[in-house]
């Protein structure tokens, strides 16, 4: 296949992947899907990343005689976990949608969503496969490849949130709360005590809502796109009008939501709960309590049960999370955005979070090399220290080898294919 130069010779087009690693602008990497001029976006992205790493690294080196402390802090900040961070991949893909309005097809818009997603659900299989290996839970090929892990729900939440977009802000709200309130009902009567007999029809639908590995579950999980895209518009609309009273308004909506919904999701979900008094507690249904079990390692105090409002799986959570979601979200708005403030620490989480699937996925790579070996105080040098290590890694990964492989230059990649062929 030959193309024209600017001189108007034809020449060899080079192979495809020489194509994609000379076209691909670093900025197209680093600004997947992320709401340019709106850096709180980003900066709470990186952020949440961070957290995750953490969560991971204390899981596998804490020692035993500190290991109570992951039970706690995990369970207390969970929130700043997946659903903080699929809440911000939902709410960013109204960016993507919004900025090309009315500039390319709808048909064209579709498809950019649908394959930056399909790449991500690909990507996500393989983290299952390697994820239930580890975990030493057997389940047979293809069965492995699914699960609702946290790059699985990103992918599938961009799909989603194309056509939740199409839906007006009060039905999706409407249908978000419902969502979340027939949740719970719904999970306890899919609920399957073993896979051998019983219902097929029921097994299959526990499996495609629950999984074999759920981090974020369809539900309750599926009502983040409901109200990502109803907070996503608020943003973009504040983000066109680029007033500062836009974006004092823009801060005082999201402070009420947050404040009603964290107050709705603790008075719905202050019931206390253990392994062997919720529904699942023993299986994979709800994996987050066993966090009680971690945080019940230490001679203090005897912690009777986990309230529901912290239960990740449970409606009363997500109506939680998404609260204090909200409330992390307008405070770095406002400081960042409102106020301006750009330090190095901020822009350091900046970076982060336009390289977070990257840092999600590779930050595993190496939690191995230390297994129970750290106390507190060893645990913070050396955690901190690893923080540091995958952002450098990944500025040379960026910087110097393009980003070639990682899952933004992947999405990117379809992106620049998707242009070729139009062309």
């Amino acid at each position: 296949m030959s193309i024209e130069n600017e001189f108007g010779t034809a020449t060899e087009s080079p192979p495809l992947f020489n194509y994609l690693q000379e076209l691909i602008p670093l900025e197209d990497i680093r600004d997947f899907a992320s709401p340019k001029r709106i850096g709180s976006i980003d900066f709470v992205k990186g952020f949440a990343i961070v957290f995750i790493i953490l969560a991971h690294s204390s899981a596998v080196w804490l020692n035993e005689e500190t290991l109570y402390l992951y039970g706690l802090l995990f369970a207390l900040l969970d929130f700043l976990g997946p659903s903080l961070f699929v809440f911000l991949s939902s709410l960013s893909v109204i960016f993507s949608i919004k900025n090309k309005q009315n500039i390319l097809p709808s048909k064209v818009i579709r498809m950019r969503i649908f394959s930056r997603g399909i790449i991500i659900i690909l990507i996500a299989t393989i983290y299952n496969v390697t994820a239930l290996i580890a975990e030493d839970y057997e389940i047979i090929f293809p069965l492995n490849l699914w699960g609702w892990n946290i790059l699985m729900f990103i992918g599938f939440s961009q799909l989603f949130s194309y056509y939740v977009l199409k839906i007006p802000k009060l039905y999706r709200g409407i249908i978000g709360i419902l969502i979340v309130l027939l949740s719970n009902p719904i999970r306890d009567f899919i609920f399957v005590p073993g896979l051998d007999g019983g219902n097929l029809i029921v097994i299959a639908i526990h499996y495609i809502v629950i999984g074999p590995n759920p981090m974020v579950p369809l539900l309750p999980g599926l009502a983040i796109c409901f109200f990502s895209t109803i907070f996503g518009e608020y943003l973009y609309e504040a983000m066109n009008k680029g007033t500062h009273d836009a974006y004092v308004g823009l801060f005082r909506i999201f402070m009420v939501w947050s404040v009603i919904l964290i107050l709705v999701g603790i008075g719905l979900g202050f019931q206390l709960f253990t392994r062997e008094t919720i529904i699942g507690g023993d299986l994979r249904e709800y994996p987050s309590i066993a966090l009680l079990d971690f945080a019940n390692r230490q001679d203090f105090f005897e912690i009777p049960g986990m309230p529901e409002f912290l239960i990740r799986g449970r409606g009363p959570n997500m109506i939680y999370n998404l609260g204090a979601a909200l409330i992390v979200i307008s405070i770095s708005f406002y400081f960042i955005d409102v106020k301006k403030n750009h330090g190095n620490f901020v822009k350091m989480l900046i970076y982060y979070g336009k390289v977070s699937l990257s840092l999600f996925f590779v930050h595993q790579i190496f939690l191995g090399l230390f297994s129970k070996q750290f106390g507190i105080a060893l645990f913070l040098i050396n955690n901190l220290t690893y923080v540091g290590f995958m952002g450098f890694l990944m500025y040379l990964w960026m910087e110097y080898a393009n980003g070639v492989g990682s899952p933004e230059w992947l999405m990117a990649a379809m992106g620049r294919m998707g242009k070729k062929k139009r062309k």
